[in-house]
């Protein structure tokens, strides 16, 4: 019974499936810190109930030394007033001799007193002695398991931490995806390449104008030569008249 109120009431936390319970936690490091306090609060309670089963197996067992040595003691006892009641009878002292053989009997019947507590405690001394044994190994299992659980919550702690971070990137890559950098440039690239359309059509077109401006020139030209010539003809008409 002893065994089972101290650790019945942790099998559940000693069993429990801690990836299950971070799925449902949401600070699973708060969690994770809360059971390793709760494994040390049970450890603690289970260290002053163990320690006060050890102290009362002592106990016992001081009963038990103290009835042994009084059996020792009352048998020396009655083997010396028996040894006393011999002399007497030797010597003719009869009453004497009876004396001491009463206070013999008495020693005896004490000596078979603390026989009998020391055969009533034995079964319940060696019964605490198990019950201490397994407690003890307990405790240790207790121990061994709040490092495996210390060990498990930096374990996951971390594993927490770096799929957050690996959370932030894809979403940062994602973001970057969405934005798609490569068609901003290729819209500015698209601007670029009308602004250069634009300048090579008014450079074509200032072209064409200067073009324009030179034929009007041959134009002129020409009708220059032609009145001169018509002049000269005319001059020519003239004197011939006059001739």
């Amino acid at each position: 019974m002893t065994k089972q109120s101290i650790f019945g009431r942790i099998s559940q936390l000693a069993k429990a499936n801690i990836n299950a319970l971070l799925d449902s936690a949401e600070d699973p490091q708060k969690m994770m810190d809360q059971m390793v306090r709760d494994y040390n609060d049970n450890i603690a309670e289970a260290e002053q109930a163990i320690a006060q089963t050890i102290g009362n197996l002592r106990m016992l067992e001081e009963d038990y030394r103290e009835d042994e040595e009084a059996m020792a003691e009352w048998g020396n006892k009655a083997l010396a007033a028996s040894n006393k009641a011999d002399e007497f009878r030797a010597s003719g002292k009869a009453d004497e001799a009876g004396k001491f053989d009463n206070l013999a009997k008495v020693a005896i019947q004490r000596q078979m007193q603390a026989e009998s507590e020391m055969k009533t405690a034995q079964p319940t001394i060696n019964s605490q002695r198990e019950i201490v044994d397994k407690l003890k190994t307990g405790l240790n299992q207790m121990k061994e398991k709040r490092t495996e659980l210390a060990s498990k919550r930096d374990e996951l702690v971390a594993r927490s931490k770096a799929a957050h971070a690996q959370n932030q990137v894809n979403e940062a890559v994602k973001a970057v995806n969405i934005m798609d950098p490569a068609s901003e440039i290729g819209r500015f690239e698209e601007k670029v390449r009308r602004e250069e359309a634009r300048v090579r059509g008014a450079a074509e077109l200032a072209s064409s104008s200067l073009d324009a401006q030179f034929e009007s020139l041959e134009d002129l030209g020409e009708q220059t030569e032609v009145e001169a010539r018509l002049a000269a003809l005319k001059s020519k008409q003239t004197g011939a008249i006059e001739g």
